[in-house]
Parts: C-alpha cells; structure tokens; sequence
C-alpha cells in the first residue's frame, strides 16, 4: 500500500505527541514520585534522628522518665504538626507506646505484628500498610532510639502516599502545561517544514511523472535559493535538455530520412529505368556513374554517423600522445594537393614556432584539420587562399583555418555544428556533403575538453579556430 509523504510526515508528528505525553505521564511521573519520596523520608529521617537524640533516648535509659510520657508526647506532637505526619514511638520488641494521633497507651501498649526493624531492601522507609497497621499506603520511616551504641527502640513517622501524589502532580503540572506549549510549537514547527520541504516536493513529484511521461512543457515553478531551489532547477533544465534532445532526435531522423530517401531514389529509379530498358545500352555507363557516386555518398553519410555515434565521452576513449601538430598540419594539408591544384586553390601555412607540441589525439586531430581543411577548399573560389595557422598562448595551442570562400550567413552560425544542417548558400556547392563533418569536428574538440569558434562574414570569408593542449616540455623533449 501507498503512503503519501504527508500522511507519513503527520503520523509521525503524532507518534512524536503521543511518546511525549506518554513519557511525562509515566516515566517522568514516575521519577518525580520516586524523588519526593526519597525527599520526604530524608527529611523524616533528620527530624527523627534529631527527637531521638534530644528527648526520646532518655526515655528508655532512666526508669523514672518511664512513668512520665508528657514531656515526650509534647514533642511528638509538637512533630506532628510540622511534619503533618503521624510519629510513633515503639519499642524494641516492636510494641507501640506512643502514638501522636491519640493519647498515651503505655498502660495497654499495642503489638505491631510481624514487626521487623530490618526493612525491605535494608533501607530506612518503606512503602506500604506498616506490617498491616494501615488501611492505605504510606510512605513510613523508622529510626532506631540508640544509647552506648545499643538500640532501646525506634521512631516511626508516617504519612500517607495520597499526599505525596498530590504534591508530585502539583509539580507535574508544569510539565504538562509546558508539553502543550511545546506541541503548539512543535505543530508551527510541522506545519513550516511542510511548507519548505513537503509541500516542493509534492511539486517536483508531479513534474517528474509528467516529464516521465514525455511532458515537458511543465516547468516546477520553484525559484529558491536552497538545495531544493537547485534541485528544482537542475530538474527545469533536465526537462529542457530532454525536450531538446527529444525535437533534435525528431529532426535527426527527418534529416537521415531525407538524406537516405534522395541517393536511394535515383538509386531505385536509374536500376529501374535499365532493367526495363528506358535507358538504352549505350547511356547506361553514364547513369551507372550516377548509381555509384549515390552509393558512395551513402557509403559516406553511414561512415558518418558511425563517427559520431562513436563520440560518446562515457564509450570512447582517446589515445592521447604528444606530437607536433605543424608536422600533421603539413602532412594533412598535403592530402589535398590534387584538389587545389585543380581548382587552383593555395594553402599557406604560417607557424609561430618550428615545432609546436600538444597533448592529445593524433588521429582524431587529423579527422578535425581533414574536415576543416575540406570544407574550406569546397567553399573557396578558384585561385583563392586558405590560411592554416597556428599560435602558442599561455598553456594552449590555437590552430586556425581561414578561407575567403562565400562565407556564413550571421543567423546560421550557430546552427552550423548540428547534424546534417546545411546552411542555403552552401547548398549549391556542397553536393557530396552530408552535413556531419562539423559536428563531428565539434564532439572531437568538445572530447578533448578544448574549444572551438568560428567568424565568418558573408562574401568576405570564414575562420575556425581551435584549441589543444600544449605538451609539457619534458614530453617535448623526449
């Protein structure tokens, strides 16, 4: 069964309340009893002590004070009155003789049966009937009468336990008083921390289950600056990158649809059209051309996509070396002297040092500067250059490539590095092109955790430019 975080929340405020009541109605109550009666039987014990030793010690070693109670009696009641308990004086042998609620007995003494001045627990009071003389509890103390060290008789000083219970509930009284206060707060104390906790939560709760069911246009609407303001936040922007990956995954597979459905057409049609015999003998090498450079575009747009699906940071692992990057420059850029050579197109290399050295993925820098590189030639006009340059600044080596061919338009710049977007004026030129090579170049770059950036004016020209890592002089070294 399911149980909502507030029916949770409000149990447990309630299971709080009630230990609480429960703690001082017993455990407290408990403690407190206890402590008064130990309380009151110490301060029994003193005065006791303090008549035996004064008045009642007498009283068993001279035999003349025997036949004279009065003066005994008098403190014994003067006791009681103070005390407000009822004081015996017994004999050793555990006769009562004087009581200070009635008269003298000492002509008809009263027995105390079972009397045994060896109380339970070998402690000085007790609780309870006193051997059966009492109809209800009572918290009785017994002081022995002592004189060269031998016992003559005992002091007994009674008070009821009723009396003791009221004085302990008129100190619990407090308590009490107190816990409701405390659950007034405590109640305050819930009902905010539902307000700060509970109730954004139950927010972020709702927007989860619409963002898990592929809603999200539902924004939590939490603006805090707390850990739950970030996880809000951190919530609105998952929505958002969900949205966004989910229309680029649309837009990815109409463009893959696209590009595949152009190629695999005039694929399908030209096989068609010689099979059936509507391109004669003689024209079918021409469309056959045809067939092969659409198979090998697909060839290419497949190779492609392969690249950047491999471009996951948590799959792909780069092979990072040191190496210097105006060799592969030199190296790279030479690739493509069939091509500017027909198209007349020259690439200047200028470098800031003979050698620059950096740490990072040789082949994949080789993919970045091929792509660059080729995008530059194909967008160049005849007898144009191409300017491929490097710069060492602080810990970083920038290496740009710039051309002077048509240039991007100012609303396309930042769309150039999504999958197969094609900007309208290259369109004309990039007849080959998938749309795939920058935003491949840009997941290399981004793997590497370096940057890259492009100015372009239209009509004037375009510049990339990227950095790397510099290697360490020893790694140079070696």
């Amino acid at each position: 069964m399911q149980i909502s975080l507030n029916v949770k929340f409000g149990l447990c405020y309630l299971l709080f309340a009630i230990s609480s009541f429960l703690c001082i109605s017993f455990i407290t109550s408990h403690m407190m009893q206890q402590n008064a009666v130990e309380t009151k039987a110490s301060a029994f014990y003193q005065e006791g002590l303090y008549l035996a030793d004064q008045y009642v010690g007498n009283y068993f070693v001279e035999p003349e004070n025997r036949k004279n109670l009065s003066a005994v009696q008098s403190q014994i009641n003067s006791l009681n009155v103070y005390l407000n308990a009822q004081i015996w004086l017994i004999s050793r042998d555990g006769q009562l003789i004087l009581d200070s609620e009635n008269a003298r007995i000492s002509n008809a003494p009263v027995q105390i049966p079972g009397f045994n001045s060896v109380l339970p627990k070998g402690r000085y009071y007790t609780t309870g009937d006193f051997f059966g003389m009492f109809q209800e509890e009572m918290l009785s103390v017994l002081i022995p009468v002592s004189h060269n060290y031998h016992v003559r008789g005992y002091i007994a000083i009674h008070t009821p336990l009723s009396v003791i219970v009221y004085e302990k509930e008129g100190y619990l009284f407090p308590f009490y008083l107190t816990l409701i206060v405390l659950m007034v707060l405590s109640s305050v104390f819930a009902f905010s921390i539902w307000c700060i906790i509970c109730s954004p939560l139950q927010k972020l709760r709702k927007s989860a289950s619409g963002y898990a069911t592929g809603n999200f246009q539902t924004s939590t609407g939490i603006k805090r600056n707390d850990e739950i303001g970030y996880l809000a936040y951190t919530m609105d922007f998952m929505a958002q990158s969900l949205k966004d990956y989910d229309e680029d995954q649309r837009k990815l597979i109409s463009n893959i649809s696209h590009d595949f459905r152009s190629p695999l057409t005039s694929i399908k049609g030209y096989i068609e059209a010689i099979l059936d015999g509507t391109i004669p003998p003689e024209m079918q090498d021409k469309y056959l051309n045809i067939v092969l450079r659409e198979t090998e575009r697909l060839e290419k747009l497949t190779s492609g996509l392969l690249t950047l699906n491999s471009m996951n940071p948590k799959q792909n692992r780069l092979e990072k070396t040191t190496f210097d990057i105006n060799a592969v420059i030199k190296n790279t850029a030479a690739s493509f002297e069939g091509t500017c050579t027909a198209k007349r197109v020259f690439i200047d290399l200028l470098f800031s040092d003979w050698h620059s050295y950096v740490y990072a993925d040789i082949g994949k820098i080789q993919q970045v500067l091929y792509n660059l590189i080729d995008n530059a030639i194909k967008f160049s006009p005849q007898d144009s250059r191409i300017t491929i340059e490097t710069t060492a600044k602080y810990e970083k080596i920038f290496v740009s490539v710039r051309d002077t061919g048509i240039g991007i338009p100012k609303d396309s710049l930042k769309k150039i590095w999504e999958r197969f977007y094609k900007t309208d004026l290259s369109r004309g030129k990039d007849k080959k092109g998938t749309g795939l090579g920058l935003a491949i170049v840009k997941e290399i770059i981004q793997l590497h955790g370096e940057n890259i950036n492009v100015i372009s004016t239209e009509g004037v020209g375009t510049e990339f430019t990227f950095s790397l890592s510099k290697a360490q002089k020893e790694d140079a070294a070696n």
